[in-house]
């Protein structure tokens, strides 16, 4: 089965419901250079390559799979990629209708997930993994391409999508991918190049349009962006986020940390100015962000494979509401998070994981867009990711810079 426009057939395959299937339980052993990766997907279906031959820095973009940013490098076709790829799935082309993790280090959603207002519950459902379904406009369909010059390539999408509480909405994604020069993505962290450290910078500008005549409203459900990046794990890899100091009482919790559980003592650190969560991909864990506590930018640090990622989005700098996530009823349906990372684990005992996999997301917030064609139809979100590959003394001057942490400071597990 091809990936191809302008729609992906989707076969009823339990990739992601928690069965015991032999797709379920396969661990694709990653590719490891970024042209074995665009090899791969090639076959079965067709990439964009940005590239800047003078720096070596590339990147993979997917049309038939949303205009996804699959993969990049910051050394040529020879490099480490940088994607997580769900490379059995690849080579399938069958996928589940409930929701399909194929990776990508920059992909489109649409919020929220979960509540009254969800758009992945159909109404009246239970909020259960059983009933649970990505909509498979942003999940299994192509986007179109609407132009496309050497560094950047551009798509759009046009949507019907109806929430928990019938409202439906009729609306437009817009979506650029522009691969940044390496003196951009120096200026991005504030910073002269440093010799001898490699870099692959790209940003994707989302624009959601209400092309409805009626607005949206707070009391039957607003809309937001959602960019999510997955990312090849390490035994010793760690997320950093980086948190705004200050009191409870006006600032609010530090952290939401209970998605799924309490998050064991030995795998999570709350600092005064940075939260840190181990990026194994041996425990499945989730924290979020609100707007007060989050500073507009996300990390990573990979000793492994001596690279640091630097994830940065735009935020408001006013208050703004955000759509809730969470799977039930809820009494404040836009108080949600900002910023959002995940590290992958097995979900039960004996049960099979997405892969050796960690996520850094953000979202924009939920407007209450006007009447189409009107100044105010359209909400916009960017998501701007980093790679730095350079020695550990490097990469912590690059941290504390563009993360405003020490890597000293991590507290990276040694066994």
């Amino acid at each position: 089965m091809k990936f191809s426009a302008p729609r992906i057939t989707i076969a009823l395959v339990a990739i992601f419901m928690l069965t015991t299937s032999a797709i379920g339980h396969a661990q694709s052993a990653q590719a490891k250079t970024f042209k074995s990766a665009v090899d791969l997907v090639n076959q079965h279906s067709s990439l964009v390559v940005l590239a800047d031959s003078s720096s070596g820095a590339s990147i993979a973009v997917w049309p038939a799979m949303q205009g996804r940013v699959l993969t990049s490098s910051a050394d040529g076709p020879n490099g480490h990629n940088f994607g997580w790829i769900k490379e059995d799935l690849v080579v399938s082309g069958k996928l589940d209708p409930h929701m399909n993790t194929i990776g990508g280090e920059d992909r489109i959603w649409l919020g929220p997930e979960g509540g009254q207002f969800s758009i992945f519950f159909a109404q009246g459902t239970p909020f259960d993994l059983a009933h649970w379904y990505t909509p498979p406009a942003f999940d299994s369909q192509s986007f179109d391409v609407v132009g496309k010059t050497s560094k950047s390539v551009s798509f759009r999408k046009t949507l019907e999508l109806t929430n928990y509480s019938g409202t439906k909405f009729h609306v437009q994604i817009d979506r650029t991918i522009d691969l940044l020069t390496s003196a951009q993505v120096w200026e991005h962290v504030h910073l002269a190049p440093v010799a001898g450290v490699k870099v692959v910078g790209f940003q994707s500008n989302n624009k959601l349009t209400n092309l409805a005549p009626q607005a949206f409203s707070k009391s039957t459900g607003l809309l937001s962006l959602w960019v999510l990046g997955q990312f090849r794990s390490s035994p010793h890899a760690e997320i950093i986020l980086p948190i705004r100091s200050g009191p409870v009482d006006k600032l609010g919790t530090p952290v939401t940390t209970d998605y799924f559980g309490a998050v064991p003592a030995d795998r999570i650190h709350i600092g005064d100015n940075a939260v840190f969560l181990k990026a194994d991909a041996n425990y499945r864990s989730k924290m979020g962000l609100s707007q007060a506590r989050s500073k507009g930018v996300l990390g990573s640090y990979d000793p492994d494979n001596h690279v640091l990622t630097v994830v940065q989005f735009s935020q408001p700098s006013t208050p703004a509401d955000y759509v809730n996530a969470a799977w039930k009823i809820q009494e404040h349906p836009f108080k949600g998070d900002a910023a959002n990372c995940y590290n992958d684990g097995p979900p039960a005992p004996g049960k099979p994981q997405f892969g050796q996999l960690y996520e850094l997301e953000s979202s924009s917030p939920a407007v209450a867009l006007a009447s189409h064609g009107t100044s105010h139809d359209s909400v916009e979100h960017v998501q701007r990711t980093m790679h730095f590959v350079g020695t550990a003394q490097q990469l912590d001057a690059i941290a504390k810079a563009a993360l405003g942490v020490s890597l000293k400071d991590i507290p990276i597990s040694k066994d």
